[in-house]
């Protein structure tokens, strides 16, 4: 029986615990690649567009794969899901490590995007089925794992790739079979939802407004989001560790803001306001990488100080999408999860390749420009923004637990 809501977030049973560790891990793979991409490019005799293609494959293949996340669940439960998603990214994570070649690497990390949506999708659920502290405890811890993956993914990735390129991906691989041991061991299956998803509900769900509207806004500012982590290593010249410390840095960041500015700035500003202000910070920031490429200092100090916005951002737009979508949250989540992946996962493809034909100025003055079009979706559904302000005021009932059975996705 789950414990009074009162107490403390941090004491938890064990399968609570074991969900959480790997989804620090999980969220780690977001930034564990970046110290090794020059690496790879070296030692892989790989150009800069075929190296960034770790990112395409697997952010593409995580956008498609949320379509399916809740039909999956809502067939053979939650404990069954988070278990294939975490052997998959345990074979195909080793499996990359393993491979010789970068074509390899990159159809390898489309397996692992696969395992990670299937994951992702289903842990919040697990948590919260299993957590003391009710909803919002689980909320806290959730968050936390993410902050924590976010910071430690590209520690991980630069301390490991110092040794090999292919020490971060055996690294997950190990991480992850003990988080995988640990939830076959500790987690109980949660109830499955009365009404089975359907393949389709998540592209039906696009024909709302609301709906779509976020999923632009979210996917050109993806763009934006992804060429920076994606492209920024290449132009820095840093070597493996220094890389793992820049976006160490930047990790810290994004998860401090993500979960202690966003909602100070949604409270002194209101939603659409701190939307509209962190876009346009984003913008500048990503402008200034730009015209300030070729100085390393410069270019250090930005894409950290970008994981400010990029927190911000990520935790503000989630909750407003989740009010404004006019559809239960499992199927709003994999509408939305699965337009702003795409941008994710294009973007970074994109700058290497208009990097070697034009220079690395022009990526970012892209980047910042898909921000300032983000700004511009989302001001077209104002109202929309007004009206999830007056919602998250509203004393609202909580989703069941299992209607929250592929809402994970949503912080992702």
């Amino acid at each position: 029986m789950r414990a009074d809501s009162t107490g403390n977030p941090f004491r938890q049973p064990r399968a609570v615990f074991a969900v959480a560790f790997a989804c620090v891990v999980s969220f780690m793979g977001i930034g564990l690649v970046d110290p090794i991409l020059p690496a790879l490019a070296t030692k892989l005799q790989a150009s800069p567009e075929q190296v960034e293609l770790l990112f395409t494959s697997y952010l593409v293949i995580t956008a498609v794969a949320m379509l399916v996340t809740g039909f999956v669940s809502s067939r053979i439960g939650a404990k069954r899901t988070l278990v294939l998603g975490l052997v998959l990214i345990v074979v195909f994570s080793a499996l990359a490590g393993a491979s010789g070649s970068i074509g390899g690497i990159v159809g390898f990390r489309a397996g692992w995007g696969l395992g990670n949506a299937l994951f992702i999708a289903t842990s919040l659920a697990v948590i919260v089925s299993s957590a003391a502290g009710g909803f919002a405890g689980a909320i806290v811890l959730y968050e936390t794992a993410l902050g924590i993956g976010i910071a430690l993914g590209p520690l991980l990735g630069g301390e490991l790739g110092g040794i090999s390129w292919r020490g971060p991906f055996f690294g997950v691989a190990v991480l992850m079979g003990i988080a995988l041991v640990a939830t076959i061991l500790f987690v109980s299956d949660v109830p499955r939802p009365a009404q089975k998803v359907s393949i389709v509900d998540p592209i039906a769900a696009l024909r709302h407004r609301g709906l779509l509207t976020m999923g632009l806004t979210a996917l050109l500012y993806n763009w934006g989001f992804f060429t920076v982590l994606g492209y920024a290593p290449f132009p820095m010249h840093l070597d493996t560790h220094e890389l793992g410390y820049v976006f160490t840095g930047w990790g810290v960041l994004v998860g401090l803001f993500a979960i202690f500015g966003a909602p100070l700035a949604q409270r002194r500003l209101g939603i659409a306001r701190a939307l509209y202000v962190n876009l346009a910070l984003f913008a500048v920031d990503v402008l200034l990488i730009g015209i300030f490429i070729h100085s390393k200092a410069a270019l250090i100090v930005l894409v950290i100080l970008s994981g400010i916005f990029i927190g911000t951002n990520n935790t503000i737009t989630t909750q407003a999408v989740m009010t404004v979508a006019p559809v239960e949250r499992p199927i709003a989540s994999a509408s939305y999860g699965f337009v702003r992946f795409i941008g994710g996962g294009i973007a970074p493809w994109a700058a290497g390749r208009i990097a070697g034909a034009h220079g690395d100025h022009l990526p970012f003055y892209i980047g910042a420009a898909t921000i300032v079009a983000a700004i511009a979706v989302l001001a077209s559904g104002h109202s929309l923004l007004d009206r999830a302000e007056a919602v998250q005021a509203l004393p609202e009932p909580l989703d069941s637990e299992a209607d929250l059975l592929v809402a994970g996705g949503e912080a992702a």
